[in-house]
């Protein structure tokens, strides 16, 4: 029987939902259902767990006793994946990768190389952020196989779930990790999506919640970044139809921001009881304060703190630890004033003077408020007005935090945003992304997306060089905001000199705020609202002498992976595609 399987790739936490893919046509819909996932918690001990820790673990030989780490479908493992892994990197953080996702999306390393554990000390080996994210999705896929025999993984349809901001790279390389774990049938969705699919999915009744006019505003505060998106109620022909009509920045802003203030506030405590830490114990602190602040976010847990112990590196410590909590006190305080503090919807977010060397490292957002990120998003949106909230992502599980939030909103608007309720944060995006899958095949809603943002590529003006001036740059729309995946579009009213043989620059641009540009546009210049993508340098074929310039026309595609290629086709025949590949580099 096949199935409709939606992950959510999470920088924290993953989890799958499912759902019958052969449904009765009396349904409109199929049940969907989660999926727990079989993994190791404790040395020799295996059980199904409603989510997998984004944890990668590269143990030692002597870490865990011979045989402890079997699991089903595996008898012999060089890492651990999952909530074994996550408890041990809490006391040995130097072989601990977590945030591959993070790292996935960030343009200034080669997200295929091997630089993951950053920290790690020497003799421990390194994976790339791609190779980390296969280790997940491959747990996921054993697991599946594992417990459902008859109805083999690369027999259903699979939906995985990345960030709205995430830009074509990052999607990509996505893709190519799920191909390397040994997906077939993938299709990506956007989170914030997943998230309000599995709203409709829980609220058969939904046209009665919202109405024509309605603007609702998607607050996704993940474990490693912050999304916002709009999705506009419209009407046509006489039925309420959903529209996604903007998409934040990528900010890299989220629950590891978090848990490393509120590794910080704990040492401040310990600092004051004459007890220093070293940057390994740092980073062992910060993630048993992602673990305590997940125990005490949890709706279940009434505890005031959570007991937190650290490795000691002296001998005056009794057991050689140091035993310390996290209060819920102070994990609110942290979150509440640190991360959403009541501000203005003036209060844009703030910049800060970079040190000129830096380690290697995340490229986090430099001012932590979300709430001064969203003003700006939605001063950005025509000062967008939402008339509804859909939270997700488990930092949003604590009432203070949506509380705060709304009573932030509410202060820049005259009329009061409604709290979209009914759903798990944990498990909307998995379960949200399985719905998605019905809906593709007529099933359900489908919200009209498209890619989020404009893009355009460089085209260098024919005006003769000046001595000391560069040669003017144009920039040619290739692909218009809200241009559906799947789709294509070319320009056979205008012609380009493409040079073949040698090697060349290609420049790529794009802006999330100019909607109106449509493909073909030419823009005599580039503005400070295009965003360059990093330029990327190849020499494409050519049959005879280098330096050949060749009359083209353009084409672009996005495909269903959200990843724009661009063709030059010649009148002869020959045509080049151009795309983000695993090194930002154009793939030919």
């Amino acid at each position: 029987m096949p199935y409709i399987i939606g992950i959510d790739l999470g920088t924290t936490n993953c989890g799958l939902a499912y759902a019958d893919a052969n449904a009765p046509d009396s349904l409109r819909t199929a049940p969907v259902k989660l999926f727990n996932i079989p993994q190791l918690v404790n040395p020799g001990e295996v059980s199904d767990e409603p989510l997998l820790p984004s944890f990668l673990y590269l143990p030692s030989q002597t870490d865990f006793p011979p045989g402890s780490l079997t699991l089903p479908w595996h008898q012999k493992q060089n890492a651990i994946v999952g909530l074994l892994a996550q408890k041990r990197g809490a006391e040995n953080a130097g072989r601990l990768i977590s945030s591959a996702k993070s790292w996935l999306s960030h343009s200034g390393v080669d997200r295929t190389s091997p630089v993951l554990p950053v920290a790690g000390p020497e003799g421990v080996p390194k994976i790339s952020p791609v190779a980390a994210s296969k280790a997940y999705l491959e747990h996921l896929r054993n697991a599946w196989n594992q417990k459902m025999p008859d109805a083999l993984f690369n027999k259903q349809t699979v939906l995985i779930t990345v960030p709205a901001s995430f830009d074509a790279v990052a999607r990509e390389l996505t893709q190519q990790a799920a191909e390397q774990a040994g997906y077939t049938n993938i299709i990506l969705l956007e989170e914030p999506q997943a998230a309000f699919y599995a709203w409709i999915e829980r609220n058969p009744d939904w046209r009665e919640k919202v109405k024509v006019g309605d603007l609702i505003l998607v607050v996704d505060v993940g474990g490693g970044t912050t999304d916002f998106t709009l999705i506009a109620v419209k009407e046509e022909a006489g039925e309420l139809k959903l529209e996604r009509s903007a998409v934040g920045e990528h900010i890299l802003l989220g629950g590891d921001n978090m848990d490393l203030a509120l590794a910080r506030t704990v040492e401040l405590e310990l600092a004051t009881k004459n007890t220093k830490l070293d940057t390994m114990q740092l980073n062992a602190l910060w993630q048993q304060c992602r673990i305590a602040k997940e125990r005490l976010l949890d709706p279940a847990n009434d505890k005031d703190e959570h007991a937190v112990t650290i490795l000691g590196r002296g001998t005056g410590l009794v057991g050689g630890t140091i035993k310390t909590k996290l209060t819920r006190a102070n994990l609110e305080q942290v979150l509440r004033d640190g991360f959403f503090p009541k501000v203005s919807s003036e209060e844009m977010p703030q910049s800060r003077k970079r040190v000129a060397l830096q380690e290697v490292g995340l490229p986090y957002a430099a001012d932590p408020a979300i709430t001064r990120h969203l003003a700006k998003f939605l001063k950005s949106e025509a000062n967008a007005r939402p008339t509804h909230i859909l939270f997700n992502g488990g930092v949003l599980r604590a009432s203070l935090i949506r509380e705060r939030l709304l009573e932030t909103i509410n202060s820049w608007q005259q009329h009061p945003v409604i709290s979209l309720q009914g759903e798990d944060l944990m498990h909307a995006v998995s379960r949200g992304a399985a719905y998605y899958g019905q809906a593709r095949q007529g099933k359900g809603v489908r919200i009209r997306g498209g890619v989020s943002r404009t893009y355009y590529v460089g085209i260098e003006s024919s005006l003769p060089a000046v001595p000391g001036v560069p040669t003017p740059l144009k920039a040619l729309t290739v692909a218009n905001f809200g241009m559906e995946e799947g789709t294509k579009v070319d320009f056979p009213n205008r012609e380009f000199g493409l040079i073949i043989g040698e090697p060349a620059e290609f420049r790529f641009f794009c802006s999330p705020t100019r909607k109106t540009d449509l493909p073909g546009d030419m823009l005599d210049q580039v503005g400070d609202d295009l965003e360059e993508i990093s330029p990327v340098e190849v020499t494409l074929p050519a049959d005879g002498n280098a330096g050949q310039i060749v009359r083209v026309n353009l084409e672009t595609e996005v495909t269903e992976t959200g990843v724009l290629q661009l063709w030059c086709a010649a009148k002869d025949g020959r045509r080049w595609k151009l795309e983000f590949n695993v090194r930002e580099k154009v793939a030919v």
